[in-house]
């Protein structure tokens, strides 16, 4: 099994100011912040960094910045999907790939096409793309789920798709990935709260939200995980069950967002048609970060 993708990435937030402008140096603090305590990858412009409403021009600049500031410690993941399948090649044949090691591609979203129109989508992107491809099942947002034959008939049919960042929510349907994927294949938990069980069953980790802001202990819990040490994974696991469900109780990245603003790393701006956590939020993720 490849190993680039193995252990705690993160899907990174984009940090915005007061004037909902990309707030840089909150995202060098959040980079450094993340690759000292022990992430093992990062993933550019996911649903955490709010891409739907990110213009193009700051997906690049954003993609230049985390690359210039990663300086190669950690391989990086670049977010390149959609519904309209020649605007996603048009973007991967337009897009400079040095300093990345992948692609995140979601399932086509809104469209919801059938388990062969899932296949010929990736099957175009596969073709024209010249990295790896983590696909991404996430059937709360697409309104979708890529079944588990057709994930598996991808990964066995081409040599570049080389992981799947699982989210459907549940165990069942990653047991059935784990059993059926080809020894090289990865399969990610792309759920928090189910992150540890994903991989003491075989999977090769987590990319997630809440890892990096409780980066390290996180990051730990995962590592021992893929160690097989069951026991002490689930001291970690239980303590962060609390602020795992938090953050995504209100949506998502809002309530990671609160959770970085309380420990200095960004502001919880974001972009409309998201908006901030409540005050009840942030108060019950401040109570349980001063109890941590």
């Amino acid at each position: 099994m490849s190993t680039t993708f193995l252990g705690t990435g993160i899907a990174i937030v984009t940090p915005f100011n007061a004037d909902k402008s990309i707030d840089y140096d909150a995202l060098k603090k959040i980079v450094d912040f993340n690759i000292e305590n022990g992430v093992n990858y990062i993933v550019i412009s996911g649903t955490t960094g709010e891409s739907v409403t990110v213009s193009a021009e700051e997906k690049k600049e954003i993609t230049k910045f985390i690359i210039k500031t990663t300086n190669n410690r950690v391989p990086l993941v670049l977010g390149i999907g959609g519904n309209d399948t020649t605007q996603v090649i048009n973007e991967i044949k337009t897009t400079d790939f040095t300093g990345l090691s992948g692609i995140l591609s979601v399932a086509p979203y809104y469209s919801k096409p059938t388990q062969e129109g899932f296949y010929q989508h990736f099957k175009a992107v596969s073709e024209i793309c010249p990295v790896d491809i983590i696909l991404y099942n996430v059937p709360g947002r697409t309104a979708k789920n890529m079944e588990v034959d057709t994930t598996i008939r991808l990964a066995k049919d081409f040599k570049n798709i080389v992981a799947v960042k699982e989210a459907a929510g549940e165990m069942s349907q990653y047991y059935q990935l784990l059993k059926k994927k080809p020894a090289d294949f990865a399969v990610i938990s792309g759920d928090d709260d189910l992150a540890l069980g994903v991989t003491l069953a075989g999977g090769s980790g987590v990319i997630s939200v809440i890892g990096q802001a409780m980066t390290k202990d996180f990051c730990s819990m995962i590592q021992l995980g893929l160690q097989g040490n069951a026991k002490e994974a689930f001291k970690l696991h239980y303590n962060l069950m609390e602020i795992t469900d938090l953050i995504f109780s209100e949506n998502n990245p809002s309530g990671i967002k609160a959770v970085l603003e309380i420990l200095d790393l960004c502001k919880a701006e974001v972009r409309l048609p998201l908006v901030e956590a409540t005050l009840g939020l942030k108060t019950k993720i401040n109570t349980f970060l001063k109890n941590y």
